[in-house]
């Protein structure tokens, strides 16, 4: 059957056949659901596999590609997927891919990888440094991709566990440039009941996860300013309407605007991380830029925010007889605004029945909102969707660098687990979810 055929059944039965539930009875450990979690890891730390995701992410990590150049990540995953006999649809979104893996049927889940590095010039000396002057994976998605391309080959390995189809999305340009905004308009998740992703943790020990149902990331945006007032020498300021006396009050009440407040959930950040004007010692400039970031964990109090940064810019531009603009990127920006990560209360529930049997409850961390962001949520905001992190930290190793550091490293001992992870949710969701109504055409069509 060609792909596009494929393409079409996926369609045509998700219509007939589209609503699934998570049924708390299936959720159980009975009938040997909680060796699947087990059996999948000893699975993914066979050294043959091991090696092999390791070799993917050495080879992606010394040619990083920034968003929507993924063209050599993209076509390394591609020709492994063609190893595998996994069809695929290419490209999406420029370059993103999105593999199947199963019966052909609903229901559908997809697990997801981000492939796109960050512009950093590279400080850790090894052998598989980035090749690439000023480009370097900082953020851990060369290893993300990796461990989906294993849970690939631990699902492929492991047909007779599927009860349904999942989606491998291998989605660009997570770094600022709404890569998964972008998959979702193109209807990437249109015939998906549900979402996973993950995320390396350098902070957290091997072997363990950390996540929580409900808000877990912020949503954020960012802004321009251009204060403009009236330029002159610095001996006669008199002549003059000072921008950086305006924009340093601008930046001063700016902080007023956000709290801190003892739920986490209420807490607001702004941060003034640009600030820009003259260049000289004499000169009064005639304008000056400021720029930033803002965050919050709810959608409506990221516009909140918005609308009240630019009424202080504007406010306090006045009061100092200057004018100003904002800028929001909203007309230039892939996507102006990334909503907050908010994970699916069910899907917590079956994540913790399976990260529980396969590396014990006491191996689940309680995460606190954190307020960096991640364009998985919009995908979360089409389809229910939950989001963790993986430990990668040895305990008698030197702590590993946080995220965007240059000399950020990756703990490879961490693939078995991510890939194992990724292959058990979607294996164990598909078990556990319960189509509303049968399509009597179900049984009518071939498998892939």
């Amino acid at each position: 059957m060609s792909f596009s055929k494929l393409v079409s059944l996926f369609l045509i039965l998700h219509l007939l056949n589209p609503t699934v539930v998570l049924s708390s009875s299936s959720l159980s450990s009975s009938n040997g659901l909680s060796e699947i979690p087990k059996k999948f890891l000893d699975f993914a730390k066979r050294q043959e596999l091991v090696d092999w995701m390791v070799g993917i992410r050495r080879k992606i990590h010394e040619n990083p590609e920034l968003g929507y150049e993924e063209f050599e990540t993209s076509k390394l995953i591609r020709q492994e997927l063609d190893k595998m006999g996994i069809p695929y649809k290419y490209p999406v979104s420029v370059t993103g891919v999105v593999g199947f893996v199963g019966t052909g049927k609903p229901p559908f889940v997809a697990i997801r990888a981000d492939m796109d590095a960050f512009s950093m010039q590279e400080l850790v000396e090894w052998e598989h440094k980035s090749k690439h002057p000023g480009k370097m994976h900082a953020c851990g998605h060369d290893a993300h991709v990796s461990m989906l391309l294993g849970a690939a080959k631990i699902l492929k390995e492991h047909l007779e566990e599927l009860k349904g189809t999942v989606v491998l999305v291998f989605q660009p340009a997570e770094e600022g440039g709404g890569g998964a905004k972008k998959m979702l308009d193109e209807g990437v998740l249109e015939d998906v009941d549900a979402i996973f992703g993950l995320h390396v943790a350098p902070d957290q020990p091997i072997g363990t996860v950390a996540s929580r149902s409900g808000p877990l990331l912020a949503g954020s945006g960012f802004f321009d300013a251009v204060i403009s007032g009236k330029g002159g020498h610095a001996a006669i300021p008199q002549h003059s309407i000072d921008p950086i006396l305006a924009a340093s009050n601008v930046v001063v009440s700016l902080q007023h605007l956000v709290s801190r407040e003892a739920d986490p959930l209420d807490s607001q950040v702004l941060t003034v991380a640009k600030f820009q004007g003259g260049g000289a010692f004499n000169v009064i400039p005639d304008s000056v830029t400021i720029g930033g970031t803002f965050r919050a964990f709810s959608k409506e109090s990221l516009l909140q925010l918005k609308q009240r940064i630019e009424e202080v810019i504007k406010g306090q531009a006045a009061v100092q007889r200057c004018s100003a603009t904002v800028d929001f990127y909203e007309n230039k920006k892939p996507v102006p605004l990334f909503p907050p990560t908010i994970n699916n209360k069910d899907l917590h529930e079956l994540f913790q029945k399976v990260a529980g049997d396969m590396l014990g409850t006491d191996k689940i961390k309680d995460m606190q909102p954190q307020m960096g962001s991640e364009d998985f949520s919009f995908f979360q905001e089409a389809i229910p969707g939950y989001f963790f992190f993986l430990g990668m930290q040895n305990e008698d190793s030197p702590p590993l660098k946080y995220f965007r550091s240059p000399y950020f490293m990756i703990n490879e001992d961490v693939l078995p687990y991510g890939a194992a992870l990724h292959a058990s949710l979607a294996a164990r969701y598909l078990l556990a979810a319960e189509p509303k109504n049968h399509s009597p055409l179900e049984n009518s069509h071939d498998e892939l």
